[in-house]
């Protein structure tokens, strides 16, 4: 091996320092997922001559950016892949569910967390609407603020042109959490299983079925206002 290529292969991670690195901020992380990741097209990480998974700085930040993109956005990994896919192009596409577009380079920075006065200040919204917000349990109570917070708020900014405010949405998170508690009841026999990959496999299913059962709520809304 040259030096220089021991010097790249030196500044790679292995599975264990990946989880080191990025475990604070996705406590879910294991090393099973990381291979349904790769199994799924996701990642592609390098191998050794031993067979082992390396990762280096890009392989890093692509992956805290589809975690990102799972915890923040709810996405699951078949939507996430295609998003993914459009940046590897060259495209500036939209994050699916989100009014905002992604330059391919901010995948280097998608982890962002927000003070309460830059949540309100990139939203647009004041500081009763926050307050209202909160209330109503539509956006999380303390610091810091992720993404799906910001894109929450964005909308609630938007609903409140119409005279649509976080009051008269407060049963939407009761809703949610029916919802969840049904998906976690569905899924509890493939979280049971001992087999390698099944939570990560349950973690994606769910992310499906929350995905359907969003369709069928917008199905409903929009037959509902064309009757």
């Amino acid at each position: 091996m040259s030096a220089q290529a021991a010097r790249k292969q030196s500044g790679l991670l292995s599975i264990g320092q990946v989880l080191a690195k990025l475990g604070p901020e996705f406590p879910d992380l294991s090393p099973s997922k990381l291979r349904f990741l790769e199994d799924q097209g996701l990642i592609t990480p390098q191998r050794t001559a031993s067979g082992y998974r390396k990762f280096d700085a890009a392989d890093l930040e692509r992956l805290r950016y589809i975690l990102t993109l799972q915890r923040d956005h709810y996405l699951p990994l078949k939507v996430i892949l295609s998003h993914l896919d459009d940046i590897d192009a060259g495209r500036s596409p939209q994050i699916p569910g989100a009014n905002v577009r992604v330059e391919a380079p901010s995948i280097l920075g998608a982890d962002r967390r927000l003070s309460r006065a830059e949540l309100q200040a990139e939203s647009g919204a004041s500081k009763q609407l926050l307050a209202d917000a909160i209330s109503a349990q539509l956006v999380p109570g303390a610091e810091p603020f992720g993404e799906a917070a910001l894109q929450s708020l964005k909308a609630l900014v938007e609903l409140q042109r119409f005279g649509i405010e976080p009051r008269h949405l407060r049963g939407m998170r009761q809703s949610a959490q029916r919802e969840a508690a049904l998906i976690e009841s569905a899924l509890a026999p493939m979280r049971g299983r001992r087999e390698t990959g099944s939570q990560a496999k349950a973690a994606e299913t769910a992310r499906d079925l929350a995905s359907h059962i969003q369709s069928v709520r917008e199905l409903l809304t929009r037959e509902a206002l064309e009757g």
